[in-house]
């Protein structure tokens, strides 16, 4: 569903979302679940310091604009418990979060979503702290 770029994923974020698979419900078949295991699987895991710069990461600000409307929003990245539109605040299993992730500053994507596929243009990702400087990355908190 995306474009053939490679994408790339700190190790800390692709364990995370791999437990997020794992305790998703069996009981029903979740299509936003499939889509995220399809890109974790073609993922390219790296170290934070070997994360291509402004790479989409879990807590990273993205934004991005439709490339069909021309339309330009901004979004944190953050797992399900997080969400908040109000806050700007978007699921990695929303079908735009799944899209955005590994992807990086300038790289456009093409994805389906329920309102049809979406051609977005990755315009700036700001980094969460931990993954902006690669000594609070290994850091222990709590």
């Amino acid at each position: 569903m995306n474009n053939h770029a490679p994408i790339y994923l700190t190790r800390e974020d692709y364990a995370k979302l791999r437990l997020l698979l794992k305790l998703a419900p069996r009981s029903k078949p979740n299509g936003a679940y499939q889509k995220l295991h399809a890109e974790l699987d073609r993922a390219a895991i790296v170290d934070v310091s070997a994360l291509p710069s402004q790479s989409v990461t879990m807590g990273s600000r993205v934004t991005f604009e439709d490339r069909a409307t021309g339309e330009i929003e901004q979004y944190t990245l953050v797992f399900p418990e997080q969400a908040d539109v109000d806050q700007n605040r978007l699921s990695v299993l929303a079908p735009i979060g799944t899209a955005l992730l590994g992807y990086s500053e300038g790289d456009e994507v093409h994805w389906d979503t329920p309102g049809g596929r979406r051609h977005i243009l990755i315009r700036e990702v700001t980094q969460p702290a931990a993954v902006a400087d690669p000594v609070l990355a290994g850091a222990q908190f709590g």
